[in-house]
């Protein structure tokens, strides 16, 4: 029975055609992966090389103040990328993946990004979890909307329910076919993607993995659910759609803007004016107040007395401390409203399986905001450990060719957050069996 429901499922052109399609945007989206993952590569390479390049050629041209130097040296900080992150690049392409600071004032430079084109930016990438979100879930739809319907539309379903010993158990092979072929798919495009993109089979990949299956199982869920209801074909078609239409696109949409109009943030740009208003308001203030506030944030530095001449760069980088420390406030405010923000749509999305899935993907992937928050916190760290190092060099005038430059190397960040299996995969769970659930109990009904 299995095999002949096989065949007709894959006999029909219009079975062929949806999963051809599927098939070939599913591997260009890996394509699109793959640019991406290799532009990320160069440009850790090119940071490498041009960090290494930009030491040396500054250091030899400012012999004489290690300050001097200081002001134009730039250090770089990686966020590391996964192979996975080309599945679902998430964020990663809005954010920047390198900081590269100098010791002067950090707020000013912590939000710093890359030039793209807003309307590429608009549209966001054809990623692999772009195609299974929102493609993989139409052709479900397509494949499943008539299942019986179909045949009582035409007259042919009473012969069915003659011919077929259990009418039931008849229903879940035309859907199991339809999940197998699905899945089957999606597990090719999934083994395509770990030989193009290099990715290690590991506990991230079983995740992901694990969560695209429970995804297209919810879809299916949904069809089975409004095919229990044993409507006409039109009504069945546009109500799934209308449900794709309200979890995919409105309800997402909504939730942001809820998201956004409760936790409102700080612009970044407010936060770098701030900080550089708080340092160049300095230039007219008397040394001694900078001073003792620098003294204050920094103790171990009161041993460096003001040099009695009009420019020092003990009160320069002095200045520069305050700007960051004056803007401390809106700084934190911006910190706290995005981690308030990021476990809103945390919560939020449990009870909505397509954010659920999305918002998942992109943390297995390392890809999303709570990934972007961790970065910028151990950008702050980075640069408050630059600081510390060069500060006692600055203020002692150190010599510039006594020190090693060439150790000072791109740093990379690991994000070490563990991936939960309860929390990926419990919700969509419940989900599919709430909608199988529903779905049998009318099935029992009216068969």
């Amino acid at each position: 029975m299995l095999q002949l429901l096989f065949k007709n499922f894959l006999r029909s052109k219009g079975t062929k055609a949806g999963l051809l399609f599927l098939l070939i945007i599913s591997l260009i989206s890996l394509l699109i992966g793959r640019q991406f993952q290799q532009k990320q590569e160069n440009n850790i390479a090119e940071a490498a090389v041009y960090q290494k390049e930009h030491i040396a050629r500054n250091a030899a041209f400012h012999k004489d103040e290690i300050g001097l130097l200081l002001y134009y040296i730039k250090f770089s900080l990686v966020n590391k990328t996964l192979p996975i992150n080309s599945l679902a690049i998430g964020q990663r392409d809005v954010n920047p993946s390198i900081q590269s600071v100098t010791i002067r004032g950090l707020e000013g430079q912590k939000y710093d990004s890359e030039l793209n084109n807003p309307s590429n930016l608009l549209a966001g990438n054809i990623d692999f979890s772009f195609v299974l979100l929102y493609l993989f879930p139409l052709l479900i739809i397509a494949f499943s909307y008539n299942l019986i319907s179909e045949e009582k539309e035409s007259g042919t379903w009473k012969i069915v329910a003659v011919q077929s010993q259990n009418t039931f158990l008849y229903i879940l092979k035309l859907f199991y076919v339809r999940i197998l072929s699905l899945t089957a798919l999606m597990t090719l495009v999934l083994l395509a993607a770990v030989l193009v993109l290099q990715i290690p089979l590991d506990k991230s990949f079983a995740v992901f993995y694990g969560i695209t299956v429970l995804y297209i199982l919810f879809w299916f869920g949904v069809c089975f659910f409004i095919v229990s209801l044993q409507k006409n074909s039109n009504f069945n078609a546009v109500i799934l759609l209308t449900i794709w239409l309200f979890l995919i696109i409105i309800l997402p949409a909504g939730i942001n803007t809820y998201i956004i109009n409760k936790y409102k943030v700080p612009e970044a740009l407010e936060l770098t004016l701030t900080q550089r208003n708080a340092y160049h308001e300095k230039w007219d203030m008397d040394k001694t107040e900078t001073m003792e506030k620098f003294y204050k944030h920094y103790p171990q530095f009161k041993k460096y007395a003001l040099p009695e001449k009009e420019f020092s760069w003990l009160w320069y980088y002095a200045m520069q401390q305050m700007g960051d420390d004056e803007s401390s406030v809106q700084s934190k405010d911006l910190e706290s409203k995005l981690e308030q923000r990021n476990r809103a749509s945390e919560l939020i999305a449990q009870f909505i399986p397509t954010l659920h899935t999305q918002i998942q993907l992109n943390e297995i992937a390392k890809s999303d905001l709570r990934n972007q928050l961790l970065f910028l916190k151990e950008t702050t760290k980075f640069h408050e450990k630059l600081r510390l190092y060069f500060y006692p060099k600055i203020f002692d005038n150190a010599p510039v060719d006594k020190e090693n430059w060439e150790k000072f190397k791109v740093e990379t960040f690991t994000d070490a957050t563990e991936i939960s299996f309860l929390k990926a995969f419990l919700p969509l769970l419940l989900f599919n069996l709430l909608l199988i659930g529903f779905g049998w109990r009318n099935f029992m009904k009216t068969l």
